[in-house]
């Protein structure tokens, strides 16, 4: 395999990419997510990954770049990283009790080779006691993360279940990645 490059600053997404293979770099792309727009937050998740990694691809043509981004969708709607205390707020209140729909977009470049796709897992929580919530939102966790939790964190403890790879609510779909890199 050619150089292996994350187009990603996520710390998750280089540990979850360690899993599958220890040999690559790290090159954040600088593409303005807010003017990336799709007709559901699925394609949004994908759309995102494809600009992140081809951003990163056209400065590396000789590496196989690997771009992913992750996002929350409850009832249609996005949930992206909180602004704010009142937006993760607002976030977790919504999801409390409820099922929502984790999408992760991976794309990987390699020349004239492109694979796009998106893993999507659906997550169930328990009801969130406020006082929980409000010690949760005190806390740095819930700010750079989709949805304004981090299943591996303290969210584990509302989480009823999951349909779907675990690792995909954690930022990168590790199994389905590490197939997809056996393409190139």
């Amino acid at each position: 395999m050619k150089q292996l490059i994350l187009a990603s600053g996520s710390p998750r997404r280089k540990e979850l990419l360690a899993l599958v293979t220890p040999d690559f770099t790290v090159k954040v792309s600088d593409v303005d997510e807010s003017a990336i727009t799709a007709p559901t937050p699925a394609g949004l998740a994908k759309a995102l990954a494809r600009a992140k990694c081809l951003a990163v691809a056209e400065t590396e043509p000789e590496a196989l770049v690997l771009g992913s981004d992750t996002v929350v969708e409850f009832e249609g709607k996005v949930f992206g990283k909180p602004k704010n205390r009142q937006d993760a707020q607002r976030m977790l209140q919504a999801l409390s009790g409820k099922r929502h729909y984790v999408h992760t977009g991976v794309c990987m470049a390699q020349g004239d080779h492109i694979e796009n796709f998106v893993v999507s897992s659906a997550v169930d929580f328990f009801p969130i006691e406020e006082a929980d919530l409000q010690g949760y939102i005190d806390t740095k966790e819930p700010y750079d993360k989709a949805g304004g939790y981090a299943i591996q964190g303290h969210a584990a403890v509302w989480c009823k279940g999951i349909e779907g790879c675990y690792y995909n609510i954690m930022g990168l779909p590790v199994s389905q990645v590490a197939q997809a890199l056996k393409k190139f």
